[in-house]
């Protein structure tokens, strides 16, 4: 370890000592300048308040939480300048201010013309899914998120999932376990008929796959086979700039090209996109659905307007619309992306170490623990899982 002296002259002359380390740490790239207290429970209070929940954490108080991990999803520390924006918008009704950053920014991320706010990710999905979907129709995703899911099946269509082989394999170190498996998706498709495949959705970062990223090289091969079938394709980018990280750090020749730039490359292979910007836009609500095609997105529209609101807030606020569009943009930043992903690593190789057995490589959002694996005499029907969520709400 190195030792450095340095001096420091105000009105005191004082001596202050730095260890400079010798190996390469990584801190938080911000300062906190706000702080809300939490009440610190005892283990009895915990037992009574998981008891009382009926042992549904979901049915648990916040202020019964110490250290609530339940969702990455509307919890995240909004950025002073978010909060200045918050400060700007402008609620009016129709063509606010606020909107036209919001769709600006949008349009410069995506590349689609047509942007359609809503108040989160799944209103997106019901408006587009509902309209697409139906008795006899077909989705085929890498992985299809719950709610995503839910929506499609509403619908009366069909929700099939192709994840590649290799994320079958927990412990397989293959970089890309996101990715959709294409010559499934090629089979699919001749098996339904194209006319029956109602959209292919690549989920990026594949959350349900443990938070495993997509592969640009993949994305590009799903499009290829839309385009050669003339199926429509939509990626949901609610992480879209933590797949961009993993793709510039582990597919090759991406190395050079910022992480912004990745995520337009990404967009450019597609027809539209969903988003929650709950995630990767690093607010507490809102989300939108953008298009390539004016028809469809006329279509959309109709049905925006019924059940979201008008089209230029769509369920939010205009200070939600500055918020997000700010948010878009800062969650590209290269120090803070590194940051949230090595944080994230940190956790999963520590429980790896331990012998916990987890999904790896580690995903962007979340560590990933395989709870069937953990508690083998546990059956799936007893939900080895929401044991595991319980037994560590009362430790701590």
């Amino acid at each position: 370890m190195m030792t450095v002296m340095v001096w420091l002259d105000t009105n005191l002359l004082f001596g202050c000592i730095i260890y400079v380390m010798p190996f390469k740490t990584i801190i938080e790239p911000f300062k906190i300048k706000s702080v809300e207290p939490i009440y610190m429970s005892t283990k009895g209070e915990r037992l009574r308040y998981i008891r009382d929940a009926h042992y549904n954490p979901f049915l648990l108080l916040s202020t019964q939480v110490i250290i609530d991990l339940l969702t990455d999803s509307g919890t995240s520390a909004m950025s002073s300048e978010q909060w200045a924006g918050i400060m700007r918008g402008d609620e009016s009704y129709a063509g606010a201010r606020s909107w036209e950053r919001l769709e600006s920014e949008i349009q410069d991320l995506t590349g689609y013309p047509y942007v359609l706010p809503t108040h989160q990710g799944r209103a997106a999905e019901r408006i587009l899914y509902s309209y697409l979907g139906g008795k006899g129709k077909y989705f085929i995703s890498n992985t299809h998120f719950d709610t995503t899911r839910a929506n499609i099946e509403f619908s009366g269509a069909t929700a099939i999932d192709i994840p590649c082989r290799e994320a079958g394999d927990r412990d397989s170190s293959d970089p890309f376990k996101g990715n959709m498996d294409t010559e499934m998706l090629k089979q699919t498709i001749s098996i339904y008929g194209a006319s029956n495949i109602a959209a292919v959705i690549l989920t990026v970062t594949n959350n349900s796959g443990g938070g495993q990223p997509v592969s640009m090289a993949n994305a590009e091969a799903v499009a290829e086979i839309c385009r050669k079938h003339d199926v429509l394709f939509i990626i949901d980018c609610c992480r879209i700039a933590e797949n961009a990280y993993f793709i510039h750090h582990k597919e090759p020749g991406y190395d050079r090209l910022p992480y912004r730039e990745i995520a337009q490359e990404m967009f450019s292979l597609a027809d539209g996109c969903i988003m929650s910007a709950k995630k990767d836009a690093l607010v507490n609500m809102g989300g939108f659905l953008a298009l390539r095609d004016e028809e469809l997105a006329a279509a959309c529209t109709n049905l925006l307007i019924i059940t979201e609101g008008f089209v230029t807030y769509g369920g939010i606020s205009g200070r939600d619309m500055e918020a997000i569009a700010i948010g878009l943009r800062e969650v590209f930043d290269a120090a803070y992306l590194n940051y949230r992903i090595k944080s994230t690593e940190y956790l999963g190789d520590h429980l790896k170490a331990m012998g916990i057995p987890v999904i790896y490589p580690i995903g962007g959002h979340a560590v990933y623990i395989d709870a069937g694996a953990l508690y083998p005499h546990i059956p799936a029907e007893q939900y080895p899982g929401q044991v595991l969520v319980c037994e560590l709400y009362k430790k701590g």
